[in-house]
C-alpha cells in the first residue's frame, strides 16, 4: 500500500514527505524532533518540524485518526479553541515491509502548556481556579456548538496565556460527537466525566507533591462543575431585552463578572421584538483590563476602573454597524476604540464644569460616571442619557468645586 497523506493544505504534503515515515514514532531519530513538554496521551505522541511549523505526530488506527481530523477541522470551522488539523498519514510501511500505524497531524499550539508542566512549580491557588474557569468555558462553547466530547480531562487539554487571558484548548476529539444540539443527558454526561477525571488527576499532582496544599482535589472536581453550570445557565438563558435597553445588558455583564468572567465578544441583534444579545465569555489574568484599554484608547486607569471603562466600549461597539465580532487582527475595533474616545469618553467628561473635574482622573470620572449611571437606570428602570447622567451626579454633591 503506498503511502498517503491527506492534508487540508496543499503546501503540506510536500513538506511532510521529509519526516521519516518508514519508522515508529517510538524510533525517530532526534534530528527530527523538537524537545517540547508534552502531556499524557494513550497513544505515541512526537513533536517534529515540518518546515517552519512545528507539529504534533500521533500514531493511531485509521479510522480513529480519519474521524478525529475531520471532528478537529469541524471545529475549527464553528471557532472553537481545539488544536488545529493539518494531515492524516496513512498507507505506512516499515523497512522490513510490515505496515505500520496511521498518525494524525496537528499544528503545535504556539505557547501551550500541557497542565503537568504548568505545575511543575506549585501554583498559588488564584491561578489553578482561572485554569479551571478557562476550562469551564471551553466545555460551555463545546456544548453550545454540539460538540459532545466523551472525554474532557486535564490532559487533554493544552492551556495558555495570551495578553493576559488564560485560554483552554481541546487536544484530543478522539471520542467526540457533533450534534445539532446536545441534550440535557449528554451534557451532563460529559460534565460528570470531567468531575472524575479532574479529580484523579488532581490527586496525581497531589501525591507528586504539586498542589498547593490549600486545594483539596475532590472538592475541586465538584467546584469545575458548578461553574460550568453557572456560566451554562448566565449564557443560555434566552432574554430580548426592549431596544435600546442596554442598562439591561450591563446588569447581564455584571452578572458574568461577579462570576469571575469577563466578555471576549458580544453581539447585539435587532428584532421586532427587541434586542437579543449572546455572549463569548473568557478568562483573563490580574492586570489584564489595564493593558487592554491603554493599547486600545491611550486612557490609564485602575484595574475595576479599566474594566468598567472595558465593559461600556464593548457594548458600545456592539451597537454599531461597522462592528466585525471577533475581528482577528483587532483593527476594526482599534478603530471603533478611538472612535468611542472621540464620540463618548471626551464629551462626557467635557460636560462636566471644569471647576468641578480639575481634581480627578478623566478615567476615574468616567468610571463614577457610569456607575451613577447604572443605578440612575437601576432607580428608573430605563436608560439614561449620560447629559442627564452628569446632571444628577452633580446635583447629588457628588463632585465639589476643586480649591
Amino acid at each position: 500500500m503506498a503511502l498517503q497523506i491527506s492534508a487540508t493544505n496543499p503546501e503540506h504534503p510536500a513538506l511532510l514527505l521529509e519526516l521519516p515515515w518508514q519508522l515508529p514514532l517510538e524510533q525517530w531519530p532526534e534530528k527530527y524532533l523538537v524537545t517540547l513538554p508534552r502531556g499524557i496521551s494513550r497513544h505515541i505522541v512526537r513533536y517534529a518540524r515540518a518546515g517552519a511549523d512545528v507539529v504534533a505526530v500521533k500514531e493511531l488506527a485509521e479510522r480513529p485518526a480519519l474521524r478525529e481530523y475531520e471532528l478537529l477541522r469541524t471545529l475549527a470551522r464553528l471557532g472553537i479553541p481545539a488544536v488545529d488539523a493539518l494531515a492524516v498519514v496513512t498507507g505506512r510501511t516499515g523497512s522490513d515491509g510490515q505496515p505500520l500505524e496511521p498518525v494524525l497531524i496537528t499544528r503545535h499550539l504556539h505557547g501551550s502548556l500541557p497542565y503537568r508542566s504548568m505545575f511543575e512549580t506549585t501554583m498559588r491557588p488564584s491561578t489553578v481556579h482561572r485554569l479551571m474557569d478557562a476550562l469551564a468555558v471551553l466545555l460551555v462553547r463545546l456544548h453550545l456548538a454540539g460538540f459532545a466530547w466523551g472525554d474532557c480531562s486535564l490532559s487533554n487539554t493544552l492551556f495558555r496565556r495570551d495578553a493576559g487571558a488564560y485560554a483552554a484548548y481541546l487536544v484530543d476529539a478522539e471520542t467526540g460527537e457533533t450534534h445539532s444540539r446536545l441534550s440535557t443527558g449528554q451534557r451532563d454526561y460529559d460534565i460528570d466525566l470531567a468531575r472524575v477525571n479532574i479529580s484523579g488527576e488532581m490527586l496525581d499532582l497531589e501525591a507528586a507533591g504539586a498542589l498547593h496544599p490549600s486545594v483539596d482535589p475532590i472538592a475541586f472536581g465538584v467546584e469545575i462543575c458548578r461553574r460550568y453550570h453557572d456560566l451554562w445557565n448566565e449564557l443560555t438563558r434566552t432574554s430580548v431585552y426592549p431596544a435600546g435597553k442596554y442598562h439591561y445588558i450591563e446588569r447581564r455583564v455584571r452578572r458574568l463578572n461577579d462570576m469571575g468572567f469577563d466578555v471576549a465578544e458580544m453581539q447585539i441583534v435587532d428584532s421586532a421584538e427587541g434586542d437579543t444579545v449572546t455572549f463569548v465569555p473568557k478568562v483573563v489574568d490580574a492586570g489584564h483590563h489595564q493593558r487592554q484599554l491603554l493599547r486600545l484608547t491611550g486612557l490609564d486607569a485602575e484595574e475595576n476602573q479599566a474594566r468598567r471603562l472595558l465593559n461600556d466600549l464593548d457594548t458600545w461597539m456592539a451597537t454599531q454597524d461597522d462592528y466585525a465580532p471577533g475581528d482577528p487582527l483587532g483593527a476594526r475595533t482599534e478603530v471603533l476604540a478611538h472612535r468611542w474616545v472621540r464620540e463618548v469618553f471626551r464629551p462626557t467628561i467635557r460636560a462636566v464644569p471644569l471647576d468641578l473635574r480639575r481634581h480627578l482622573d478623566p478615567a476615574e470620572l468616567y468610571h463614577e460616571l457610569l456607575e451613577h449611571r447604572w443605578r440612575l437606570s437601576e432607580r428608573t428602570q430605563q436608560d439614561t442619557g449620560f447629559e442627564a447622567v452628569v446632571a444628577d451626579f452633580i446635583a447629588a454633591g457628588a463632585l465639589r468645586p476643586s480649591e
